[in-house]
Parts: structure tokens; C-alpha cells; sequence
């Protein structure tokens, strides 16, 4: 058993449940049935890259996509393909963070994008009446606005340097393995949360 002083969480699979597969069956729906090749070669340009990073505007994002496709789908519903991938956020989750704000430093670092953090934000104050994810924590870290993301070091080294706080300290939750063995190599303790795993139910968020 070991004591920390700050709990890092990760967002998408850990406080918020997503299925990217989501996203494939809405293009299909739209009768787009080869996602993959699309997806591969928007991926050898580094667009899902860019728009985490925020080297790249969500308009540029939803406008390459509409070239990819060549027209085959509107930017309204390319950015609805695209959202398709969050689901809901895990309540019991959410209330837990809340209590162990009142003991420990709680912090939020999430790859996602400007895109996903407007309908993140909709889909928390449709479900749970909180306006804004910020608001459970002392400081939400998102890739975009940061200019990195996980897994590089770099990131987990801003969250610290800008925290206040030392990695020793800090106990990460995330859902990536390639995620938890960087903030491994740098300190932190650490979980990997696994699918059927929710974080109110961890021996050591026990209050």
C-alpha cells in the first residue's frame, strides 16, 4: 500500500465511456462502408494527431475528411461520425472524483480535441447537470490546448511542472498501456484500468 497526495485521471474509458466503433457504423448508416481505407489514409497525414495537438482547426479537420470522402458525407455529419464516438459519462464515477477531490488533488489529462470537448461538456450537463468537466477537478489538462499529448513524456512533465506537484506523489489512472508505462518511467504510481474495472471500486480510491 502506498500513500499519494494527487490522483491523475485519464478521461475517455475511464471517466466517460467511448466506442470508436461508433463512429464506422455511422458512416455506414450513411452508406460510406469502407471506413478503414478512409481512416488509414487520413491517419498517414497525421489529421487525428493534428486536431489533439491542436495544430490544426476542427474546421480544417471536418474539411479534410470531406475531401477524403469526396463530398460522400456533409461536415455536419462527418463531425456527428465523429462525436458518435463518446457515449456516457460513468456516473457513480464522477460522484466518486467529487468525494476524492475533498482529500487529495484531482486533475484531469486527456488526449481529445475541441471538437469532442463542446459534446463531452453537452453530454455532462444533459446527464448530470454540471456545465463543465473542469469544474471536478483543480486543473483539466487537454492535449489540444497544450500542444502535446500522451504518450510523450513532455506532457506528463507540463502537468507537473504546471501542477505544482512531483510524480512520486501523483497516482495515474489511464486505460492505454503505452500511456501508463511512460508516466511509469517518470514516476508516477500507477493503474491501468481495465474494461470491466470503474474507479470507485479500487482498493486504493477506498476512502
Amino acid at each position: 500500500m502506498y500513500s499519494f497526495k494527487n490522483i491523475l485521471f485519464d478521461l475517455g474509458a475511464v471517466l466517460i465511456n467511448i466506442d470508436p466503433k461508433n463512429a464506422q457504423k455511422y458512416f455506414a448508416s450513411l452508406g460510406i462502408h469502407d471506413y478503414e481505407f478512409h481512416f488509414n489514409k487520413l491517419s498517414e497525414k497525421n489529421i487525428f494527431n493534428d486536431l489533439e495537438t491542436g495544430k490544426i482547426s476542427p474546421d480544417q479537420f471536418l474539411n479534410s475528411i470531406n475531401i477524403q470522402l469526396k463530398g460522400a458525407a456533409s461536415e455536419n455529419d462527418i463531425k456527428n461520425a465523429w462525436n458518435a464516438i463518446l457515449m456516457d459519462f460513468r456516473a457513480e464515477s464522477m460522484k466518486h472524483v467529487s468525494l476524492l477531490s475533498q482529500r487529495y488533488n484531482v486533475y484531469l489529462l486527456s488526449n481529445t480535441n475541441a471538437i469532442h470537448l463542446i459534446e463531452i461538456n453537452q453530454i455532462l450537463f444533459k446527464q448530470l447537470g454540471v456545465a463543465l468537466l473542469d469544474n471536478y477537478f483543480k486543473k483539466a489538462y487537454y492535449s489540444q490546448l497544450i500542444g502535446m499529448r500522451k504518450p510523450e513524456a513532455e506532457i506528463y512533465q507540463y502537468v507537473l511542472k504546471d501542477a505544482g506537484i512531483i510524480a512520486q506523489e501523483t497516482f495515474f489512472i489511464d486505460d492505454l498501456s503505452v500511456n501508463i508505462e511512460t508516466a511509469q518511467r517518470l514516476g508516477f504510481k500507477t493503474h491501468l484500468l481495465l474494461p470491466d474495472q470503474r474507479i470507485e471500486k479500487l482498493e486504493l480510491l477506498q476512502l
